[in-house]
């Protein structure tokens, strides 16, 4: 049976900013933005200047970022930002 959701937690140094189940997430990486789907591959990337964008239950959700890193791990996606910006 296929996975529809996986779970996404953003952090920063100074707090938790989202955390729960998304059916996809796209992550400005710094050699380009990339997606995550459920069953994606494991992976590290760091994060370039863009927006994080999210979608739960159909509803497309955007944060605006500094840079961080990413990590992508057995349906979890783990994402610490430097900064958010407006």
């Amino acid at each position: 049976m296929k996975k529809t959701e996986i779970q996404l937690s953003i952090i920063s140094a100074e707090k938790s900013i989202f955390s729960g189940a998304v059916s996809s997430v796209v992550i400005p990486g710094v050699a380009g933005s990339f997606g995550v789907l459920p069953d994606h591959a494991p992976l590290i990337s760091p994060l370039g200047k863009g927006s994080i964008v999210y979608t739960i239950n159909g509803t497309e959700k955007t944060l605006n970022v500094e840079g961080g890193i990413a990590e992508v791990n057995d349906g979890v996606v783990t994402i610490a930002v430097e900064s958010v910006s407006a």
